[in-house]
């Protein structure tokens, strides 16, 4: 039995609460993920899950097990590490990312991916904060202050967002000239983490909070893009999503004295000793393409 082996995907079943789960994550067959529990459990003398037809849990011995499980795997990367630093990161990294940022690092990807040929990058777009352990995500891009004592995080930038509009809906409904007009105004939002019924702009001075009625929320920003381009109604977006159609026409820059508010960008991992070289790598990559992009780059002030 390869030991190693069977704690990654017996760490990986706890964190999933799920046979299947943990099987997706690590490319492996149900029955193959089950044999590697069976087997760690014979080789420790010890149940580690308690298994029903409905339901996982951990028994009190499979509890003891994660931190010790985790500290040996942590030692054993940290090996991998010495053997990789002239080669090159190499396996596989969950990245999460916001859609508009993930859109501008896939454009980017290429040129890594060829830097590490020995390196598999799985990119997800979420607009919320995941449980990264859970979710068995390794780097996770977060806007906004980061609250959770447990993450280590890193600022790599700030956002840069336009309040845009349809010359088509500004045609219906007219050009709101200050932050009280949007009030009379159809919103597109997005929903994430905080109050999405609450805009916020800044005058250079002073950040100026409105509430807003929806009209549309949308679990992604790419969905909001496309609805704002249709014309039906007022949207906060990234650059990265909106000035391609500033500079065409299909949108136009609404309220250009009152710039929507910059929130950190921030990416966050959990708190271990070791990272991995191949989550360094990407870490690298994040924090590079951000610093290639001005608007992005430059600070709060």
């Amino acid at each position: 039995m390869d030991i190693v082996s069977a704690l990654r995907t017996f760490l990986r079943v706890a964190e999933t609460s799920s046979f299947s789960a943990a099987a997706l994550d690590l490319d492996l067959t149900q029955p193959a993920v089950s044999r590697q529990i069976s087997a760690l459990e014979a080789r420790l003398n010890a149940r580690l899950l308690h298994r029903t037809t409905n339901a996982l849990a951990l028994t009190a011995e499979g509890e003891r097990m994660i931190p010790m499980a985790r500290r040996v795997l942590e030692a054993v990367e940290e090996l991998g590490d010495l053997g990789q630093e002239a080669g090159g990161a190499a396996g596989k990294v969950r990245l999460s990312v916001p859609a508009p940022l993930g859109l501008f690092l896939s454009d980017r990807m290429a040129a890594f991916l060829t830097r590490y040929p020995g390196l598999s990058l799985e990119l997800l777009f979420k607009e919320e904060g995941s449980d990264l352990v859970q979710d068995g995500i390794d780097l996770e891009v977060r806007l906004g202050p980061v609250s959770d004592n447990s993450l280590i995080f890193r600022r790599l930038g700030w956002t840069t967002a336009f309040l845009v509009a349809a010359p088509a809906y500004l045609g219906r409904h007219g050009l709101p000239a200050v932050p009280d007009d949007l009030v009379s105004h159809d919103c597109i939002c997005y929903q994430r983490a905080g109050d999405n019924r609450i805009w916020s702009f800044s005058d250079g001075a002073h950040d100026i909070p409105v509430r807003i009625t929806p009209r549309l929320i949308a679990d992604g920003a790419v969905a909001v893009h496309r609805a704002t381009l249709a014309g039906a109604g007022l949207s906060i977006l990234s650059h990265i999503l909106a000035l391609p159609d500033i500079e065409s026409g299909a949108l136009v820059h609404v309220m250009p004295d009152f710039r929507p508010t910059r929130l950190p960008i921030n990416v966050v991992y959990p708190s271990r000793r070791n990272v991995p070289l191949r989550v360094r790598a990407v870490l690298d990559f994040l924090a590079e393409s951000i610093q290639d992009d001005p608007l992005m780059r430059a600070s709060e002030n």
